[in-house]
């Protein structure tokens, strides 16, 4: 049973992944966990949406380093696969350009090359180079970084040796131009960025790394869904007394500014949890601008508000199809004529422009309990610019749904007009409302080197020394590696702090 000297009160703010791993981990330490969401189920971002028999992953739609979900069950000696059933992909992605060129991404390395020769043979020894560069990225920024406190700048500058040798100075385009000549394998083999919401074009080369992770563990698909691998920690939780509690909208963190300590976390009807240590696991911008009682600054590291650069917004369209489509990958990258230009007017000059690129999921091709028989279901995630552009998504929505649908029609889903139904869509409004991001962003502040770990929101408030931060926000960044390893920073953290105030 916890206890006052050793075991404490953790209260958990958000049950996204990053909070459902902070409260394993702090209910592994021996604490006495409770994880509190606003929403009515658990998953934040990894939610199911269902409509007339067709069922869409609503967030996250890939596992890239499933270690890090089997360590949860493992504090507890018990085994993931026991919980859920994960299956590897033995294709990635399929890309498809706007003049139908398609490149075949798989885990198959022969099969890689065979593709990269379709479009040039030479850029094989490059690509292979590239590869070797990836993991020596790896090796730094994930392995030794990714779980590792920011807490001190000299921590960054004694890196920085190894920061230049890596020429993590060079954005993650132009360390694969360097490697790659071909103007379609450089689209490519860039694109991971977009995936934890940065530019390839600004994103630091440190992102390169997600190429060699992805190579390391492969691409698995969780049957089910995202939602499945939610409930299989829900029933992880809930088997070893976290208390959990949903339809809990947190209005005040309330902070005891003379002791410089969280005592208390207050629900928007009154309702109060008292906490010793609070973890909020959402957009720390949103945290430091609403929740907080009384004046507490922000982070020591941070830019001010004005010139914190946000990622980029979503527009997602799901749907399903009264036919199937069997051509069509688990995952396809659909991409328009322009890349370097669309992508400036997404992040820099923050327009909703007519053309767009796409990532196209179609679960139903691993698992047919996605739809009802002979159907597909749909999510189709277009990039779009966060809510700085001024958009007006009531009326730019429609039209938007429409030119994806007709596009979608006119290449990869033959008749699309004809055979889609259930159709509906969230665009970076509903981003705003349901997940509480600023400028309703899809992956919090941009994976940009001026906003990477010790220049990031910090996992442990640098004041107040009992509120920790876990999500895409903080160190290590966006994605579902980076949200769960931000448990693993903050694990870290708490251990210290009770350490250090200790008789």
């Amino acid at each position: 049973m916890p206890n006052s000297e050793t075991n404490k009160k953790v209260v958990v703010v958000g049950a996204g992944f990053g909070g459902i791993a902070a409260a394993l981990r702090a209910r592994a330490d021996g604490h006495d966990v409770t994880l509190l969401d606003r929403l009515s189920g658990l998953g934040g971002r990894a939610q199911t949406f269902e409509k007339d028999g067709f069922k869409h992953d609503a967030g996250p739609t890939v596992i890239t380093a499933p270690f890090l979900f089997e360590e949860l069950f493992g504090l507890f000696g018990k085994k993931a696969d026991d919980y859920y059933t994960s299956v590897a992909l033995e294709t990635w992605y399929k890309f498809v350009f706007e003049d139908k060129k398609t490149f075949t991404y798989s885990g198959d390395l022969e099969h890689t090359y065979e593709e990269i020769r379709k479009f040039e043979e030479k850029d094989i020894v490059g690509y292979k180079t590239l590869l070797e560069t990836s993991e020596k990225i790896f090796e730094i920024g994930f392995t030794q970084l990714a779980a590792k406190p920011f807490t001190s700048f000299f921590q960054m500058v004694k890196l920085i040796p190894q920061l230049i040798r890596l020429r993590s100075y060079k954005t993650v385009y132009q360390l694969v131009a360097s490697y790659i000549k071909n103007p379609y394998l450089r689209k490519v083999f860039s694109m991971h960025p977009l995936l934890v919401g940065g530019n390839p074009y600004s994103t630091t080369s440190i992102y390169a790394l997600i190429h060699y992770l992805e190579r390391k563990w492969g691409i698995h698909f969780i049957m089910g869904g995202t939602t499945a691998l939610v409930s299989a920690l829900e029933t992880l939780m809930r088997e070893e007394g976290v208390e959990i509690k949903t339809n809990f909208d947190v209005a005040t963190i309330n902070i005891d500014h003379h002791a410089k300590r969280v005592t208390e976390v207050i629900d928007i009807h009154g309702n109060k949890i008292n906490a010793d240590l609070v973890v909020y696991n959402g957009d720390p911008s949103y945290a430091y601008q609403n929740l907080f009682s009384g004046m507490l600054n922000k982070p020591k590291s941070m830019k001010p508000a004005a010139l914190t650069q946000y990622s980029m917004g979503l527009f997602v369209l799901y749907f399903g199809t009264t036919r199937k489509y069997n051509d069509v990958a688990h995952h396809t990258i659909w991409l328009g004529k322009r890349h370097k230009e669309l992508l400036r007017d997404i992040f820099e000059h923050k327009k909703l422009t007519e053309d767009f690129s796409l990532y196209v999921h179609r679960p139903t091709a691993t698992d047919a309990s996605f739809a009802p028989e002979n159907c597909d279901s749909f999510y189709v995630l277009c990039p779009v610019p966060n809510l700085q552009s001024g958009t007006n998504w009531h009326t730019e929505g429609p039209k938007l749904q429409k030119r994806i649908v007709t596009a979608l029609s006119d290449s990869i889903l033959p008749q699309l007009e004809k055979h889609i139904v259930s159709d509906f869509w969230m665009s970076p409004e509903d981003f705003k409302t349901e997940y509480k991001s600023i400028w309703g962003a899809g992956f919090s502040i941009a994976p940009l080197f001026s906003q990477s770990a010790y220049f990031r929101f910090k996992n442990q408030d640098p004041k107040i020394k009992n509120l920790f931060f876990v999500g895409a926000g903080v160190h290590p960044g966006a994605g579902l590696p980076g949200v769960v390893s931000s448990a693993k920073v903050t694990d870290t953290l708490i251990k210290r702090y009770l350490k250090s105030t200790q008789p």
